[in-house]
């Protein structure tokens, strides 16, 4: 039972259901802040959409040069996403024109993360540094914009602001994630812990954490949301980049600092 469970649990962070689930509850996060009805076919097609970006970045290029010799896990995978994409295909049919374009540029990011379009057959994530960067563009994106793009009310100033603040947050998230893979990223891929160590790359992410704080208490005087919850949350995020370490249990990564867009979730839903 026991080896059951953890078969299953790493299926479901594997599968990127997880991480999907983490875009999803930024979200809804958006929804709390401005009041907002949830549109659920909206959710729908960016849990889809995530499961659909994540797998294709991660496996990709495992299908195409291992496709005969993949394992049983990773063949599932492949069967999971394919059924994964065709739900998107139909949810996308029920999307406005709006979300559709945005969700169509911020893609052009995420296939160019992984396909080869720079000299020497290389992509946006093989230049140093960038990863990060990218990622947390196409999270802002998603979770800030896809769900106000159609909502003429908020001000392209407050949007902009959300946008920043979800930017901050997810650069920030991405920290622990960087210093995990220092021992397995090849020496030429230039992470910020490669380039300057774990110590200075949990002092940037001090730095994002003050600038998380700071974008976030504007937003919350403009919009009315606890003080409280940004303190919760700044707390996790401050933590899981103190502690994180090449060393960790890749659940201390892949679960648990993953899940901090659910734990803000669970946040604003409980103090509001």
């Amino acid at each position: 039972m026991v080896r059951f469970l953890k078969n299953a649990l790493n299926f479901y962070i594997n599968s990127s259901m997880h991480v999907a689930l983490a875009v999803c509850a930024l979200c809804m996060v958006t929804y709390y802040n401005f009041q907002l009805i949830p549109s659920y076919r909206l959710l729908g097609f960016v849990f889809l959409s995530s499961i659909t970006g994540y797998n294709f970045v991660k496996y990709a290029g495992i299908a195409k040069w291992r496709h005969k010799t993949l394992t049983g896990r990773l063949k599932l995978i492949q069967i999971f996403s394919f059924f994964v994409f065709l739900g998107l295909l139909y949810v996308s049919f029920l999307q406005s024109v709006e979300v559709i374009f945005v969700s169509l540029t911020l893609g052009v990011f995420t296939l160019f993360y992984a396909v080869p379009i720079l000299p020497k057959s290389k992509n946006l994530r093989n230049l140093k540094s960038l990863k990060i960067f990218i990622i947390a563009l196409v999270w802002a994106g998603v979770c800030a914009v896809l769900p106000l793009v159609d909502i003429p009310e908020v001000s392209f100033l407050l949007l902009g602001a959300t946008f920043l603040q979800y930017y901050i947050f997810v650069l920030a998230l991405l920290l622990p994630f960087e210093i995990r893979d220092l021992a397995h990223d090849v020496p030429d891929l230039g992470t910020f812990p490669q380039l300057y160590g774990v110590k200075n790359t949990k002092l940037f992410g001090g730095v994002l954490l003050i600038l998380f704080i700071i974008v976030s208490l504007v937003i919350a005087q403009q919009i009315g949301y606890s003080k409280l919850e940004i303190t919760l949350i700044a707390l996790l995020l401050g933590g899981f980049i103190v502690f994180s370490s090449p060393f960790r249990s890749k659940y201390f990564t892949a679960f648990w600092a993953e899940a901090l867009p659910i734990f803000w979730m669970l946040f604003a839903m409980l103090l509001r």
